[in-house]
């Protein structure tokens, strides 16, 4: 059975960790899954929004502990340290991969978000989570440092002495705590349907927009005060006239569904 499964529907890509029986555990096989799934949507027009979820109880339990062996077994410099996309490893690109697609990408968390479950949920834009999902930075449990993307990804989301605390504890938190800690966008005990309802929203606006919205809000995070104001008039000065501008401002003034071509 494939480790990963994508079904595109209404222009929104719901991409499924499927491995349910281990909780949908990061073994090889769902590493490759992840990314492969990932770089399928790179590029793709006809794709809006993307939601991110785990086929069963589980979004994701973490690194699958046979992996280990794996890593143990040589010398994991030589599997970890060479760069296989741009700047990242295999192990950094399957959460990297969800913060680089044009597209939003929202994560819908239950059951365990676990160690490396984190950190790929972490690469969306979005996060969804049931309130009693059990949430960990768990890489300490195992005498280990996060190594998945999540120190790119995290200091964007949570005060450091927050991340500093569930680094160096792996101490198990909630959904609901993870809201105040900055890590989880939005609390729903059906957090599946609730993302499904946000990318079907995404998906009737205007692609255009969403997607320079998505390069602008990324932009912003990582320049300067200055870079950021004039990114913001090139941003605009490209969508002002467009197509799927002139259909949004019709369709409004319409009242009616807009159709973007």
């Amino acid at each position: 059975m494939p480790r990963v499964t994508t079904t595109i529907e209404d222009h929104v890509a719901h991409v499924e960790l499927s491995r349910p029986e281990k909780m949908n555990a990061v073994d090889p096989a769902m590493l490759e899954g992840v990314i492969e799934a990932g770089e399928a949507l790179r590029g793709r027009a006809d794709v809006r929004a993307v939601v991110l979820s785990g086929q069963g109880n589980a979004f994701c339990a973490g690194l699958d502990v046979a992996s280990f062996g794996v890593l143990a077994s040589g010398d994991p410099a030589e599997i970890m340290m060479p760069r296989t996309y741009g700047p990242s490893n295999d192990y950094q690109h399957v959460s990297l991969i969800w913060k680089q697609l044009e597209m939003p990408v929202i994560a819908a968390l239950q059951g365990v978000c676990f160690g490396a479950g984190l950190q790929i949920a972490s690469g969306a834009d979005i996060r969804i989570a049931a309130p009693d999902t059990r949430m960990s930075i768990l890489e300490m449990k195992w005498g280990l440092v996060p190594d998945m993307g999540g120190m790119v990804l995290w200091p964007a989301l949570m005060r450091a002495d927050v991340l500093r605390r569930l680094t160096y504890t792996g101490e198990e938190f909630s959904g609901a705590d993870a809201q105040g800690y900055g890590l989880v966008t939005e609390i729903n005990q059906d957090p599946v349907q609730r993302a499904l309802e946000l990318a079907n929203l995404i998906a009737l606006k205007s692609p255009s927009a969403v997607r320079a919205g998505k390069a602008l809000v990324s932009y912003a995070y990582e320049n300067n005060a200055q870079d950021t104001l004039l990114e913001e008039s090139r941003a605009q000065s490209s969508l002002v006239g467009t197509p799927h501008q002139m259909e949004a401002v019709m369709s409004n003034m319409q009242k009616r569904m807009p159709v973007y071509k």
